[in-house]
């Protein structure tokens, strides 16, 4: 009898032991922070009513700010879907991922921020627009794709972000990257049509101010409205479920407007993405800016310490977790970008700092694209129309010189917006030799290549129409990187 109660009270005790054991594994786990990532469909950083835009309307945007950290100089690795979406997702630059050009897969092989974060017990999810290959599926528990759902997923893709949260594993942490159409071309059925009004626009210099322009930049900035709305959702669910306080939310675009001299390019209307940060734990910043500069391959690494995770090898950004906490310490000195193949062909690589933006062109023959839907639409057309009475500024002719420099160097504290190459000015000699030997550094120390044979370009230029009604290439250069095995090396380059 005694032996049998002995047993029993062994037995109990066990399983009271393996509970702790397992309740202390799911505290742990799910005091982990929750992460939301909103990523937006080429939108430029300063098309937000928060970075100065007063033509159009994203106040759920603007009032994260409030509460968060807003970057003034975050730079993407790419001004093209895939490949940027990739780097952010893998903290490593295009021609290290094995996927430089528009429409190729992630390696299998290299690590990925969902991926880690599953692996760590989050509970991972996809919504929308899905950009980065059948390699990355497995890192998700749930892909919602753009017509998933009741009624679909509507043209901008976010209705089922709210869904994705409710309806989650409630014992787990989550990641959720929603990934908007919004705004990419073509211009959909929108609840939001007719907020953002033409005449406010303020037209770039390299574009026509003409009523088509106006209308055109109206339509975009209200796709930028509509992923403002479904921002503005998502937070109010996450408050109202008592989860706003242990998430992280994180917003950006994957590259620049839909416009030329934008998207694909390396100028700042391309390459630098609006980025904002809110996140009530470890001591992060509330409604500051900071002037760090930070690249897309350190957001893997630090929303991984966020999660108090490891970072793997592969990546080759770092954290800067502490500039959430000081926003004016200093992170980076450089950030590095390329322009690879996007419809057209293409080799560019820039070198960013603070005070000065240097780019080289391997294809100087060529005048330089956006993409081909940009250039079938109105405002490009716009351009053509003028360019064939002969009409353009100079600054306009930029979307249609051939040949080009090989390289540009521009002076960003008198020069901004980046107009005026000063490459060939006797005073910029030398800046113009340390700029292009950092270049070819970062391509060393990263096995960067240059390839001869690069994937020819498949869209005409003037009307932007498939040469053969293919959606891809049907045979693809050799990729930058790939004669030195790029994807092996995990050198960051200078910092």
């Amino acid at each position: 009898m005694n032996r049998k109660i002995s047993f029993r009270l062994r037995g109990i005790l066990l399983l009271l032991v393996i509970t702790a054991t397992s309740d202390k594994s799911i505290a742990q786990t799910s005091s982990r922070p929750n992460i939301v990532f909103f990523i937006a469909d080429d939108v430029s950083w300063n098309d937000l009513g928060c970075y100065g835009n007063k033509a159009v309307s994203t106040p759920n945007i603007d009032k994260l700010t409030k509460s968060g950290v807003q970057f003034q100089h975050a730079f993407l690795t790419a001004s093209s879907c895939s490949p940027s979406r990739i780097s952010i997702l893998n903290g490593r630059y295009p021609h290290n991922t094995g996927a430089a050009e528009l429409h190729m897969p992630i390696l299998e092989s290299l690590p990925n921020l969902a991926m880690e974060l599953k692996k760590a017990g989050y509970f991972t999810v996809s919504s929308g627009k899905w950009h980065q290959g059948n390699t990355m599926k497995s890192s998700f528990d749930l892909i919602y794709s753009k017509k998933d759902g009741e009624g679909g997923n509507g043209d901008g893709g976010e209705n089922n972000w709210v869904r994705s949260i409710a309806d989650r594993p409630k014992e787990k942490p989550f990641f959720m990257w929603f990934a908007s159409h919004d705004a990419h071309r073509l211009w959909g059925t929108n609840e939001y049509t007719g907020t953002n009004k033409p005449e406010k626009v303020v037209v770039p210099p390299y574009m026509i101010d003409s009523e088509a322009t106006r209308k055109d930049f109206a339509q975009y900035h209200d796709e930028i409205t509509r992923f403002d709305a479904y921002v503005g959702k998502v937070v109010a669910h996450l408050e109202e479920n008592a989860l706003l306080k242990n998430t992280i939310i994180v917003v950006m675009a994957d590259n620049g407007r839909p416009f030329p001299r934008c998207k694909t390019r390396l100028y700042d209307d391309g390459i630098k993405t609006p980025f904002i940060v809110r996140w009530d734990g470890a001591n992060i910043a509330r409604n500051q800016k900071t002037e760090s500069i930070v690249s897309a391959i350190d957001i893997m690494p630090t929303l991984l310490e966020a999660a108090s995770l490891p970072i793997p090898e592969t990546v080759q950004g770092k954290s800067f977790l502490s500039v959430l906490k000081n926003p004016a310490e200093k992170f980076r000195t450089y950030a590095f970008a390329e322009h690879n193949w996007h419809d057209y062909e293409a080799y560019e690589r820039m070198v960013r700092t603070k005070d000065f933006l240097y780019i080289y062109n391997a294809r100087p023959q060529y005048p330089q694209s956006t993409s081909g839907d940009n250039h079938r639409d109105s405002s490009f057309q716009e351009l053509v129309k003028v360019w064939r009475k002969g009409e353009l500024t100079n600054l306009q002719m930029d979307n249609f010189k051939a040949p080009r420099n090989f390289e540009e160097l521009y002076d960003l504290k008198n020069d901004p917006q980046q107009i005026n190459d000063v490459s060939k000015k006797p005073a910029y000699k030398m800046k113009l030799l340390e700029m292009r030997s950092l270049k070819d550094e970062w391509q060393e120390q990263t096995a960067d290549t240059e390839p001869a044979r690069l994937t020819p370009g498949n869209h005409d230029w003037l009307m932007g129409y498939f040469y053969d009604e293919t959606f891809v290439p049907t045979k693809r250069g050799e990729m930058p990187g790939a004669s030195k095995k790029a994807h092996l090396v995990n050198h960051s380059g200078r910092f």
